[in-house]
């Protein structure tokens, strides 16, 4: 059992016309997803999915993309990102699953799940923090209540939190410490996340280890589609 994670799929089987096929770097990677996907992982396998995962704007127009999802091996845990328009209550989220058969899918928010009797899978979609991009504090506020509520809920499990989120908590030598200090707190020591795209925007990212946590980029451009294996 090995766990995987990647973000930024931006599918779009149920909206053809949204493909990213035009931007350097996309072309064909549904295909590419598929390909990968098949190749490294397991139906024993989990993999965290690092939010903008379809560009539906509802639950049903994103379906065929679930559906796409469904079909890969392995259990899927998905997070909320920027693009998610599709995002809904988690009970809704949890219903539309249950109804449609999509049994290997489950949505972390607000709370968290164990991957095995050390680790447990935590995180949120994060805020931004990044220059020129539209801040705002009730949301940050929000998105750090719900990073808490994750992890903390982990930790009292006695599980040792791994962070997943869709934003990044570090980006060009800015920080967004309300987000930092909740892995600081609980002593994370993996924080995975997307949302940065293109070879300048990567060139900024932090990878690696720095303040004794291990940070990982796993948009899909930057793994070129291929599900990056943690553990």
């Amino acid at each position: 059992m090995s766990l995987y994670a990647i973000g930024d799929l931006h599918l779009c089987f149920g909206v053809p016309g949204k493909t990213m096929n035009i931007f350097c770097g996309w072309q064909n990677y549904q295909e590419l997803i598929e390909k990968n996907w098949n190749e490294l992982i397991t139906p024993e396998d989990t993999i965290v999915l690092a939010g903008d995962i379809s560009w539906g704007m509802s639950l049903s127009q994103a379906r065929a993309d679930f559906d796409f999802i469904h079909r890969l091996p392995g259990k899927k845990i998905v997070i909320k990102g920027n693009h998610d328009y599709w995002w809904t209550t988690k009970k809704k989220m949890d219903d539309f699953l249950e109804a449609e058969g999509f049994s290997s899918i489950q949505i972390l928010h607000n709370n968290f799940f164990p991957y095995d009797e050390r680790y447990a899978i935590c995180g949120t979609r994060g805020w931004v923090n990044i220059p020129g991009e539209k801040q705002d504090e009730k949301v940050l506020s929000r998105e750090v209540g719900r990073l808490e509520a994750s992890v903390g809920a982990a930790v009292k499990a006695g599980y040792e939190p791994l962070v997943f989120m869709h934003y990044p908590p570090i980006f060009a030598g800015n920080f967004n410490y309300d987000i930092l200090d909740v892995l600081y707190r609980y002593k994370v020591k993996l924080c995975c996340y997307g949302h940065i795209h293109g070879r300048s925007g990567h060139n900024l990212c932090v990878t690696g280890t720095y303040d004794d946590i291990d940070f990982h980029l796993i948009s899909g451009d930057y793994l070129q589609f291929c599900p990056q294996k943690l553990m």
